[in-house]
């Protein structure tokens, strides 16, 4: 008994005799071969065996000539007949199925599902409508995509356009960390862009003075109240609870990727980026093996640029010259208060006089001649800089970091009706707190570095702030009043589930606790 490939063959082998011999026995012929015949009879039908044409190590385009071969036969025959155990043609031939038969190329035994990579390359550039850029990380199948604000979308797109028709952003050289103008395809500036990794704490920061102030000054060097690296989730959060309350003063913000050669990178990752470049300039084939050609793209916060905005200090001086209107005056103290009660929300660390903006545009009468219509007074305020609010404890070592608008004489004028109707009902519904708390959880556990415990404790101080401003509202107090009263937290009570802490979770009680100790200096 020979074997090949999985291919039985009997075969009677006579020893004596070359040749073979014919024998009749019961009207059946066998046939008794020589040792000669049976090395050249097998090998032709091994070859025969051999010959069969299989899918396994075919190529793509075999495989596919294969099958249009099959199918023009299926096809010019117009029928498909079927047999059925005994070999007898069925009835219902021409009733027979083909069935649909999948091919995934790939040359493996077995059909194994796409990586990660292969589908990303797939989907990614049909998702986006648009050709792969230079810094694309096609692993990412949701890069820059906001279903639900299709505006903020398009603006992004501008923004990639732009870099990739090498229109850069620009640095800002004000701050403490490295941040961008972002420009449209035209030279617009259409939004600012904080990179995570060049933050004061980051590791790319591009500012030497923070970093002489790092390494000469550790101790007096950031916040201890704020969690160190996150400033960009403070500024797409601060973004989420205006828009939560209606207050409209934040310009919006999110969390995106991008990437620039104007961006502070490491050495190796631009010598990197500038070899797949060659590669794939000479060796196209090579280079669409790549996951990115160019540099890699950077999470950061995206803050939409808002036009014909100044420091309100520049705006404030000129108002104790050449005082507002009353319609205006009051339009800016409703406007004023909304920025209160988002920075007292978020306990905002850094909120001085020169990172709130004010836009206002003075009535002009109508010309003479009727060329130009009378238009009245409008003022808006927007509220930038929110990268250091959403602290872990309020203040309690050197500095207070106090609100530098609570000195203003617009902070002594109690809240107006029209801030109660807009904010009361909310804050007091702890249903509609913890929305707010479940999105901005949503928002900052998409950063791996953030810990649950950690998050957990800016909630509580968020808490305890809506809990006073509730209180002030309905006290009828004033933005000065508020800031006077007691620091408070709201803590989410943990409870064991096993023996050991690494059981415990976290509940749905809450306990008030006040802050006791205070830090040194009350006014700075």
């Amino acid at each position: 008994m020979a074997q090949n490939g999985g291919l039985l063959v009997d075969v009677e082998v006579e020893p004596s005799t070359s040749e073979g011999v014919e024998i009749v026995k019961n009207g059946i012929k066998s046939v008794t071969l020589g040792v000669g015949e049976i090395n050249s009879n097998t090998k032709n039908m091994f070859e025969g065996v051999d010959s069969i044409q299989t899918y396994q190590n075919a190529s793509d385009s075999d495989v596919g000539q294969v099958g249009r071969e099959r199918m023009n036969s299926v096809t010019s025959n117009h029928s498909i007949r079927s047999y059925d155990s005994t070999g007898v043609e069925s009835a219902h031939s021409g009733e027979a199925l083909l069935p649909d038969v999948g091919y995934h190329g790939g040359g493996g035994s077995r059909a194994t599902p796409k990586s990660k990579n292969t589908r990303g390359r797939e989907n990614t550039p049909l998702m986006r409508s648009r050709n792969r850029s230079e810094y694309e990380d096609l692993d990412d199948e949701m890069f820059n995509n906001w279903p639900n604000d299709p505006s903020f979308n398009e603006l992004i797109k501008e923004a990639e356009t732009a870099i990739d028709q090498g229109v850069y952003p620009t640095r800002i050289y004000q701050g403490s960390s490295g941040s961008y103008f972002v420009k449209n395809i035209e030279g617009k500036t259409i939004g600012v862009f904080k990179p995570k990794d060049e933050e004061p704490y980051g590791r790319l920061n591009p500012k030497w003075t923070k970093w002489m102030h790092r390494m000469c000054c550790p101790c007096c060097f950031g916040r201890s109240c704020l969690i160190p690296n996150q400033g960009y989730m403070s500024e797409a959060g601060a973004s989420l609870v205006d828009q939560k309350l209606g207050l409209n003063v934040v310009p919006n913000t999110k969390v995106v990727k991008l990437a620039s050669e104007t961006f502070n990178y490491l050495r190796l990752d631009v010598e990197k980026s500038k070899a797949k470049k060659v590669v794939n300039e000479h060796f196209p084939k090579v280079g669409r093996k790549f996951n990115r050609l160019g540099l890699p793209p950077k999470k950061g916060s995206f803050q939409v640029f808002v036009e014909n905005f100044k420091d309100a200090d520049f705006h404030l001086r000129k108002f104790e010259s050449d005082p507002l209107d009353p319609d205006t005056s009051k339009h800016f103290q409703l406007q004023f208060e909304r920025l209160v009660v988002l920075d007292y929300i978020i306990r905002n660390t850094d909120r001085g006089n020169d990172n709130w903006l004010i836009n206002y545009l003075k009535a002009k009468e109508a010309s003479e001649n009727g060329e130009e219509e009378a238009t009245p007074a409008s003022i808006q305020v927007a509220a930038i800089d929110n990268g250091l609010a959403f602290p872990i404890k309020h203040p309690d070592s050197w500095r207070a970091y106090p609100y530098h608008w609570a000195w203003l004489p617009y902070a002594k004028i109690p809240f107006s009706q029209e801030t109660r109707d807009l904010v009361l009902d909310k804050i007091s519904d702890m249903n509609f707190v913890q929305d707010i708390c479940d999105d901005m959880q949503n928002l900052f556990m998409t950063d791996k570095g953030i810990e649950r415990q950690m998050f957990e404790k800016q909630m509580s101080v968020m808490r305890g702030q809506i809990l006073n401003l509730s209180q002030a509202l309905k006290d009828g107090k004033s933005p000065l009043q508020l800031v006077q009263m007691p620091s408070v937290f709201i803590e989410r009570s943990r409870v064991h589930v096993g023996s050991t802490d690494k059981f415990r979770k976290f509940s749905n009680s809450f306990t008030q606790r006040f802050q006791k100790k205070a830090p040194f200096f009350s006014w700075y």
